[in-house]
């Protein structure tokens, strides 16, 4: 019977990978993550002294396949949801994040909300809706848009996103009031990483981002367009991080992005100088891809649309396989981010859109 083996790694992202070697052997320098230490391979493998975890090095007795196949399915599940959580979170319980009890004190704060449309083409329009406040986010609208993160990852039809406010603006942050009531350091430490946390999950999510951006972006509304893949501007239009004039630095993910976006010396003048960038200064820096014609928000929104769809035309499955291969070259290590490609690369191959467009043999010119 075929010898089958089962290598367990960690890697940076602390998951688990498996591979099918030629034997049952463990790699050397190896060690075993904790989170499966407690599994015993089985005496049944009749492999004498070895009823307890392998060492390194060590060989094993050939196995059953039929014996190994529910630990490699058990792993794969654990895999499966290591892989989840961590997407889902950048903080728990041992950073004192209690996401629940940070939800609750959120929605002391009322006001404005989140909307979110999906339409036929795969394009989801959300919508900072807090107008009389230039869609500064409130309390209820940080938790709001939690949940419209989480309605955008079970859409499984969604290729695009478009964000935008509501009256010709953006977003100008925090609302000043909720601000106050939570400037203790706790508090504030709290609503940081719950905003980390959405706007990370956002980044990622498997669709090609907009941020739209009419009227004002500033502080927390800047950061929030640099969870986006691109940013279109409208002519008079301005993205301002504030921070430093608040005696802040950028809380949500902002600094970070925006490095990765325009690069370290730009990121310092933008932050350091509270700079007002314009769309044409903003395209100069990489920070915007272009200026859109309409001032309107109907108008705007309709142009935003056209250019998004150049990027979502085609399947879903090849759409979100795209933004995925991006999403791993970006955030992981490039081993890492290779078996991640190589694993997307076989969800599409031979798959609908491959096999139809192998029967229309394409010419690219």
């Amino acid at each position: 019977m075929r010898q089958t083996g089962l290598w367990i790694c960690r890697s940076r992202l602390c998951y688990f990978q498996q591979a099918l070697l030629g034997g049952n052997m463990l790699p050397e320098n190896h060690e075993l993550p904790a989170a499966v230490a407690f599994l015993r391979f089985r005496p049944s493998w009749d492999v004498p002294g070895h009823r307890s975890a392998p060492k390194r090095g060590q060989v094993l007795g050939p196995g059953p396949e039929m014996a190994l196949a529910p630990w490699k399915n058990f792993l794969q599940i654990t895999m499966k949801r290591i892989l989840q959580q961590r997407r889902l979170s950048l903080y728990n319980g041992a950073h004192g994040y209690e996401e629940e009890l940070i939800k609750k004190k959120l929605q002391q704060f009322s006001g404005g909300s989140i909307n979110l449309s999906k339409e036929d083409n795969g394009i989801a329009i959300l919508t900072l809706n807090n107008p009389k406040l230039m869609n500064a986010f409130t309390g209820t609208m940080m938790v709001e848009l939690q949940e419209r993160v989480t309605e955008l990852e079970n859409w499984k039809d969604g290729k695009g996103l478009i964000i935008h406010g509501a009256g010709n603006t953006f977003c100008s942050g925090s609302d000043l009031n909720v601000v106050k009531e939570i400037s203790n350091s706790q508090d504030g430490m709290n609503m940081c990483m719950f905003m980390q946390n959405t706007l990370t999950r956002l980044m990622r999510l498997p669709l090609i981002s907009v941020a739209l951006v009419q009227g004002k972006a500033f502080g927390g509304g800047a950061e929030l367009t640099t969870a986006c893949d691109f940013r279109l501007m409208t002519p008079g239009s301005e993205i301002r991080f504030v921070h430093k004039h608040m005696g802040l630095v950028p809380g949500w993910g902002g600094g970070a992005r925006l490095v990765r976006i325009v690069g370290s010396g730009a990121a310092l003048q933008l932050l350091g100088g509270a700079a007002r960038v314009g769309p044409e200064r903003a395209l100069g820096l990489g920070l915007a891809e272009l200026t859109l014609p309409a001032a309107d928000e109907s108008g705007a929104l309709g142009e935003a649309r056209a250019w998004l769809s150049q990027y979502t035309e085609g399947p879903a499955a090849v759409v979100r396989a795209v933004k995925k291969v991006v999403t791993a070259g970006r955030e992981l290590p490039l081993e890492d981010a290779l078996r991640t490609e190589k694993d997307i690369f076989g969800t599409v191959w031979g798959g609908p859109a491959n096999l139809q467009a192998l029967v229309r043999r394409p010419k690219h010119k």
